[in-house]
């Protein structure tokens, strides 16, 4: 046995410039372009709804494969872990906003979700030297769920078929409570360990 030093490899080096990134700055993008199909439908015209539905689908798609991309080839960086929670809440944000000011969805549904949805991001931070509190399945679905009620109330779904809508919706907002409190719960355990 020699006593030479054993070689470390230097850090991986990710370049700011990646696909990951690209999608997270599409979604932002995204945002204003959706909120101005939405003011521009007053949620009355038909194909302008369409679009604002079309344009918050093509955004939320992105919220999956970026995370994905980032992962599967080893693409996070700090912009991305920054952006992509800001990115989310944006477009979400806005979305529900626009719903309640057009009388589609009521406000106290609204503020629920935000406050939640803010409230877990304080927690993540507020916790962050003592360790990261990790998506769960269940916000996972939180998200599947809000996504899929956002679009059916942006999109023209005739009456009785709207009502769906409602009960997504309904779903959506319980799965986001539960797992606010389970991230409260997390975030407690954490500081205390």
């Amino acid at each position: 046995m020699t006593d030479e030093p054993v070689p470390v490899a230097a850090p991986r080096v990710v370049s700011l410039y990646n696909a990951a990134n690209a999608l997270t700055v599409v979604r932002l993008v995204l945002v204003p372009v959706f909120l101005a199909m939405v003011v521009t439908s007053r949620m009355t015209d038909h194909d302008w709804r369409v679009g604002a539905c079309l344009a918050f689908c093509v955004a939320s798609a992105t919220d999956f494969v970026d995370g994905w991309i980032a992962r599967r080839w080893q693409l996070v960086t700090s912009f991305g872990k920054i952006a992509d929670p800001i990115a989310d809440k944006a477009l979400t944000g806005t979305a529900l906003v626009l719903l309640s000011a057009y009388g589609a969805l009521p406000w106290w549904v609204t503020w629920a979700i935000l406050i939640r949805e803010w409230g877990v991001t304080g927690l993540r931070f507020w916790v962050i030297r003592y360790g990261v509190i990790p998506a769960s399945r269940g916000g996972k679905l939180k998200t599947g769920l809000q996504t899929l009620a956002i679009a059916w109330y942006l999109w023209p779904v005739p009456h009785p078929f709207d009502a769906v809508g409602y009960w997504v919706m309904g779903a959506a907002l319980i799965v986001t409570l539960v797992t606010g409190f389970d991230y409260l719960v997390q975030a407690l355990r954490l500081r205390r360990s």
